[in-house]
């Protein structure tokens, strides 16, 4: 086989996450990103409630970010580490862009809510596929600001919307060994009858 569905294939079988701190500049531009989060949102939404959303962190925004969570993890838990407070005032700008992936799952007469998490976890897939595709390294991430109602509202989201991942993509500054995958014998099974 040869064409686009063989290098989509490709690119599916090596995918493989980058170490958030191993993305640097240049990330994508905003064309690119403006495609990449495009291509993210065409995912599985029964019911076309898109019942997710996207928070860009870019530029000068991720320091600002960084150093509003460190301030509000030291308020939280005054006896944590310099270095543990340090870890989070680098952590959205270690990579070059990070992308919220917010989901608005709520309850619905129709679609089950469950379906609508999905969704928002569908996004969060293609969206490391679509910067993958481009060239950019991806990782999918969550931590401890993803969890906390403080930090997420710092971040902009209203006390129904929870984080689905935080998407931080660059260009790679390594390329890693690829992990061991799951055997598929340990994981398959067929239903009969």
């Amino acid at each position: 086989m040869t064409g686009p569905a063989h290098d989509a294939l490709d690119l599916l079988s090596a995918r493989r996450s980058v170490p958030a701190n191993a993305l640097a500049e240049p990330g994508p531009s905003a064309a690119e990103l403006e495609r990449i989060l495009t291509i993210a949102a065409r995912v599985p939404d029964h019911g076309k409630l898109a019942p997710w959303r996207f928070i860009v962190i870019e530029g000068a925004a991720r320091k600002a970010l960084d150093l509003k969570l460190a301030a509000l993890l030291k308020a939280q838990q005054p006896d944590l580490s310099p270095a543990r407070i340090a870890a989070q005032e680098n952590n959205f700008s270690a990579s070059a862009v990070v992308v919220a992936v917010v989901s608005t799952a709520a309850p619905h007469v129709k679609i089950p809510e469950w379906e609508q998490v999905l969704s928002a976890g569908a996004v969060c897939m293609n969206l490391t596929i679509a910067a993958n595709a481009l060239g950019y390294g991806a990782q999918w991430l969550s931590g401890w600001a993803a969890y906390d109602a403080e930090a997420c509202a710092a971040i902009g989201l209203t006390p129904s919307e929870k984080v689905a991942g935080f998407l931080h993509l660059g260009t790679p500054k390594e390329r890693l060994p690829d992990r061991p995958r799951p055997d598929l014998t340990e994981i398959v099974t067929r239903w009969s009858a």
